[in-house]
């Protein structure tokens, strides 16, 4: 059954890790109309190598032309599209909450305790919170929060890996060689 409403989608993809590949990458999301809806860059177990993890809102037949695309540019190694069964998606999310009282403070704790969140720094009047999780964890922290008042947020934007014996690396892939039949669409 094909989708054809945009869901959104995530893209892992290994680059030659070099000035201007991920502005290249980026560019063609830009140029096909996309809006990158989160995106995370970091080397992987190799130095010469990157991993680019893109959440993009597109259907069955917009994320197979992507990957084509992504496919055809000659820094990129290898394109999968993560299924959520899959696969493990966490981001990471800073929170600055004002806590002018030590009862403020006493319950932002306590709400960092129930979502597993770190403090990560405490003064007279904040407390800064270090949430590792999905969206909904994400969300629901920010939710609660909100009441004390956020004075700022940072995402890292979401990172993912395949569960188990899955994984992205294709050693017998060729630069230009692309198979279709391992997007697990």
């Amino acid at each position: 059954m094909q989708a054809t409403q945009p869901i959104r989608q995530t893209l892992s993809v290994r680059v030659d890790n070099s000035a201007g590949v991920l502005s290249q990458v980026t560019r063609m999301f830009s140029r096909k109309g996309f809006n990158i809806e989160s995106l995370a860059v970091g080397t992987t177990d190799d130095p010469n190598v990157s991993r680019i993890t893109i959440e993009v809102f597109a259907n069955d037949q917009q994320i197979k032309q992507l990957i084509s695309q992504l496919g055809k540019l000659f820094p990129v190694h290898s394109v999968k599209l993560l299924d959520n069964s899959h696969s493990i998606r966490r981001e990471l999310v800073l929170i600055k909450v004002k806590a002018e009282t030590r009862e403020i403070r006493n319950e932002v704790i306590q709400i960092a305790n129930i979502f597993r969140a770190n403090i990560i720094d405490v003064s007279l009047g904040t407390i800064t919170l270090a949430v590792i999780g999905s969206e909904s964890k994400d969300e629901a922290i920010e939710g609660l929060l909100k009441e004390f008042g956020i004075l700022e947020l940072a995402r890292t934007g979401m990172v993912a890996l395949e569960r188990g014996q899955y994984t992205l690396r294709d050693e017998t892939k060729e630069k230009g060689e692309y198979d279709y039949g391992k997007l697990m669409l």
